[in-house]
């Protein structure tokens, strides 16, 4: 998740089908003759971790015997450029496999999912697709050490300063107690567990749900679901309400409508002529809606509401949120 808030938006594209298999890949080192260079930028974070209260174990547990991860340069580098459609894209991230096995964990944590919904009002249907989707439920987490590919980063300057504060943040969380060094496992850009957060964004939205006294988004689906759905929640979303729907324009339809952002009620878009897909009225519930066609030429067009938008407080890219939310109908049934 938090992998793409940094990423170019056109570029999310890899989230899922790319980025996670390349976090698979095997951790390259870095050449001998960084290494000097390295540690002495390192004895400088030991010394900034130490003023800000870290305990010395802490320090020592984490930033000992770590060296530049060649292979997280490398990935940062190469970030290639995309042209999937959005249709190629959906297909990708929504197969008829994950539909299939989101609808089984809905069933299966169904006890579960209804505890977290209750308290953060957020529908578990979006949560089984969020978590889908970001690591296929948990399947696919990143193969590479977090501390080391989050220094590795800071120290090669080309965003130092954001990935500096996101090292400091992943080890407040192993001074919290969370998880391990060892354990604390990631993508090539140091987003996490079954929810891939930044370390940024842990601190902010991670729930201990099971009370354990650690916030476990690597292997407790407690905590997982919840840190989820209180991220949704803190960002505005409203469990009274879907995300969106694809929608059919009338012939002649005004092209510069489609942008995402003129809002008009569903009573004025049906005035204009929309209709929903299969050609019915629009809802009567009169919400807000903007119009997005996700990519150009003859991809569809969707009337998306409110938490559409709390989607993209996760992801920045219309891709990764329509996908999302079409996964969540197909889960349920829609």
């Amino acid at each position: 998740m938090q992998l793409c808030q940094i990423l170019p938006m056109y570029r999310m594209l890899i989230v899922f089908a790319l980025v996670l298999v390349f976090a698979q890949g095997p951790v390259v080192r870095a050449s001998t003759d960084d290494k000097a260079k390295f540690e002495a930028w390192l004895e400088g974070v030991r010394t900034e971790a130490a003023s800000r209260g870290l305990k010395a174990s802490t320090i020592s547990g984490a930033l000992s015997e770590i060296e530049p991860i060649a292979r997280v340069i490398e990935l940062d580098r190469r970030q290639p450029e995309f042209t999937l459609t959005f249709n190629e894209y959906v297909r990708r991230v929504v197969p008829d496999r994950r539909v299939r096995k989101g609808r089984a964990l809905l069933k299966e944590n169904a006890g579960l999912l209804a505890k977290v919904s209750a308290r953060y009002r957020v529908q578990p249907r979006f949560i089984v697709a969020l978590w889908g989707i970001e690591t296929d439920f948990g399947r696919i987490t990143g193969g590479f050490p977090v501390i080391a590919a989050l220094a590795t980063l800071a120290y090669d300057g080309r965003r130092s300063a954001y990935f500096r504060r996101e090292l400091f943040d992943a080890l407040r969380i192993l001074d919290e107690g969370h998880i391990t060094p060892q354990k604390m496992m990631g993508s090539w850009a140091g987003a996490m567990g079954q929810s891939q957060f930044m370390p940024s964004s842990f601190r902010r939205f991670a729930v201990d749900h099971d009370g354990d006294g650690r916030r476990d988004i690597w292997t407790t689906r407690a905590d997982v679901f919840a840190s989820a759905a209180n991220y949704l929640s803190q960002v505005g979303w409203k469990n009274d309400r879907t995300w969106g729907r694809q929608i059919r324009l009338p012939k002649g339809f005004d092209e510069k409508l489609v942008n995402g952002k003129t809002r008009k009620r569903l009573s004025a878009w049906q005035a204009l002529g929309v209709r929903k897909a299969d050609g019915g009225n629009l809802p009567k519930r009169d919400l807000p809606a903007v119009l997005v066609r996700p990519s150009a030429g003859m991809s569809p067009v969707f009337a998306v509401y409110s938490n559409y938008e709390s989607l993209l407080r996760w992801n920045r890219s219309s891709y990764f949120a329509i996908s999302v939310g079409i996964l969540s109908d197909r889960i349920a049934g829609r």
